[in-house]
């Protein structure tokens, strides 16, 4: 695509050098390439860092559209400013990354711009998780990125790596666990249903809801540490202080390729595969850029690329991409994933949380 903007323009350039300039005059709506711009966005740090570095020149490149990213705060903080901007008639950035429960609570107000389909090549080699949808059908977001918690464990404490999420529960871990902190990012809900009530679907209920809180209860001896600052648990990880809970793969096979004796393990239930969406804010007037965006976002190089430089895991089907089984393996799994049940941390957030202080971490 690059090759043949260049030949056009160039082409251009030979037939019609005198044109060019009482052309910009007729037309002065028409923006040239390198006045389009979209803000875009992402969560900050390492992962802004990864995407500044690596994928958003390689879009400018592709398609002449400049990318300002701007640095999203966690959790729902981003969420409240796009909601107070647009009321505004405001977009702090015209595309978001954003997690599917914060995607969830924005199409309650309907703040994000329905996305076409038909506009987006790759839609149908989407997995379908990565599709978020309004009531009526219409596309709220499409999967970004996603990343996996999986089962993690220190192997000079743990010779031989557990297969199931089971081990969780096992007498012989006592006081041995690390284990995130909150009912909606932990999703040990869902582990707890996959792993002995026969799926998350056994949340459906509240009746289903309150076994899941007993059987997770059991647990409650072999945790160590309940965390919330993720490089706490991973010193104690790394260290062998807390030898066995739940982190992010990606992170994990990163300390263990700089040598810690650290192993990240896909339990045959699957492993949590968490994601965030690219949402377009309703006040963005950006749509046409945005689109192009998302278009290119979902393309198989760049689903790989993203793999490889930012280290998450793929939206599209496997067969679409050209990564090998070791870069696969680095960021995703073939294990069908527990996915999160997201609808129930909007619909009955408080209620869970409530429980989940009372009879998990209380």
């Amino acid at each position: 695509m690059k090759e043949l903007h260049k030949t056009g323009v160039s082409r251009r350039k030979v037939l019609a050098a005198g044109m060019a300039g009482v052309g910009m005059l007729a037309m002065p709506s028409i923006l040239r390439a390198q006045d389009r711009s979209l803000k875009v966005g992402v969560y900050g740090g390492y992962f802004k860092d990864s995407f500044d570095e690596n994928i958003f020149p390689e879009f400018t490149k592709a398609t002449g559209i400049a990318v300002e990213s701007v640095a999203e705060p966690t959790g729902e903080a981003w969420l409240v400013q796009l909601e107070q901007a647009a009321r505004a008639g405001q977009a702090p950035a015209d595309l978001s990354m954003m997690s599917q429960t914060t995607t969830l609570k924005g199409q309650e107000t309907e703040l994000w711009t329905p996305l076409d389909p038909a506009r987006i090549g790759n839609y149908d080699d989407l997995l379908e998780p990565f599709i978020a949808k309004y009531p009526d059908g219409l596309v709220a977001g499409i999967g970004a990125v996603a990343w996996y918690i999986t089962l993690v464990s220190n192997t000079d404490v743990y010779p031989e790596a557990p297969d199931s999420w089971a081990a969780l529960w096992d007498p012989a871990n006592e006081d041995k666990l690390g284990l995130l902190a909150l009912v909606s990012n932990s999703f040990l809900l869902e582990v707890t249903a996959k792993t002995f009530m026969g799926g998350t679907d056994a949340l459906d209920t509240e009746e289903g809801q309150l076994k899941a809180f007993e059987k997770l209860a059991e647990v409650k001896p072999n945790v160590r540490l309940w965390y919330r600052d993720e490089a706490q648990f991973e010193q104690a990880l790394k260290s062998g202080e807390i030898p066995m809970g739940q982190y992010y793969h990606d992170v994990t096979g990163l300390a263990a390729a700089d040598g810690f004796p650290v192993r990240s393990t896909f339990p045959k239930e699957g492993g949590i595969q968490d994601s965030g969406n690219w949402v377009l804010s309703r006040a963005s007037d950006k749509v046409e850029e945005a689109h192009i965006f998302i278009d290119y976002m979902s393309r198989p190089e760049i689903q790989s690329l993203m793999s490889r430089k930012v280290g998450t895991a793929p939206t599209l089907k496997r067969d679409k991409l050209d990564l090998t089984d070791k870069e696969f393996a680095a960021v995703s799994s073939e294990i069908d994933p527990i996915v999160p049940r997201y609808d129930l941390y909007t619909s009955k957030s408080d209620w869970l949380n409530q429980k989940w202080t009372e009879m998990i971490v209380g």
